[in-house]
């Protein structure tokens, strides 16, 4: 589903991704974690190019995503992403906010667009928020809009970037619980997360990333239990201090 060949991206004189390659299956859950500054966020806008690379290729469902001439609009319309702040449109309602792409960029008619934001506001347990408006709700329930809002253009792959790390620890678990149930229907999904418990519960795959370079893959059970890497091995005793 996703191919990434050499990928490297600078910032002036920083190199912030050397060398990145991997693969994800479809329907495979892959967490990327690492300390901060490791190129794990930088890794997954390239994904819908919200970053661009410096060399390499990324192939999502075998087209080329930065080709020159690839519709950019057309891309991320495909591309399922939740951000770390949640991103809504604080002047329309929850219902609006879910239903105003799919009309606008997929030509859903409004009715049907509103009938399917709806669906899936059940499914992150927030029909009953259909006419609030972002602040009205606390920020696990922005969360949980923003992942119906995504979900709403019917995408074949979700990237979540740090979702619940803009959230106070109480509504993290909801958020997470959204994230699992799309797991186990199958949704192909990259993560970008510090959260281990999630990981080690929900990942296929850990990718482990720091200064830029992929350091270690491995199952969720590998790596919690016998990390290979130094770094990785540092990664996870700092964390356990913690």
């Amino acid at each position: 589903m996703i191919v990434l060949d050499k990928v490297n991206k600078w910032y002036g004189d920083y190199h912030a991704l050397v060398d990145v390659s991997e693969r994800v299956a479809k329907n495979e859950v892959v967490v990327v974690c690492g300390p901060s500054g490791s190129g794990k966020s930088t890794l997954i806008r390239t994904l819908n190019r919200l970053e661009e690379i410096d060399g390499g290729s990324i192939a999502i469902d075998g087209r080329d995503i930065h080709a020159k001439g690839r519709d950019v609009n057309a891309l991320r319309a495909g591309i399922g992403f939740v951000f770390q702040h949640f991103n809504l449109f604080p002047h329309l309602t929850v219902l609006e906010n879910c239903a105003l792409a799919p009309v606008n960029l997929k030509r859903a008619t409004p009715k049907e667009a509103r009938a399917y934001a709806i669906q899936l506001l059940e499914q992150v347990g927030l029909a009953h928020k259909r006419d609030a408006y972002p602040n009205e709700l606390s920020g696990g329930q922005q969360q949980r809009v923003a992942i119906a809002r995504a979900l709403a253009m019917r995408p074949p792959i979700m990237l979540f970037d740090e979702p619940t790390s803009a959230l106070d620890p109480e509504m993290v678990g909801e958020v997470l619980q959204v994230m699992r149930s799309l797991a186990e229907d199958g949704m192909t999904m990259v993560c970008v997360t510090h959260e281990m418990g999630f990981a080690r519960e929900v990942a296929d795959r850990i990718v482990f990333m720091s200064e830029g370079r992929i350091l270690e893959r491995a199952t969720p059970e590998a790596f919690f239990t016998h990390p290979q890497h130094p770094r990785a091995q540092q990664f996870l005793a700092d964390r356990n201090r913690n």
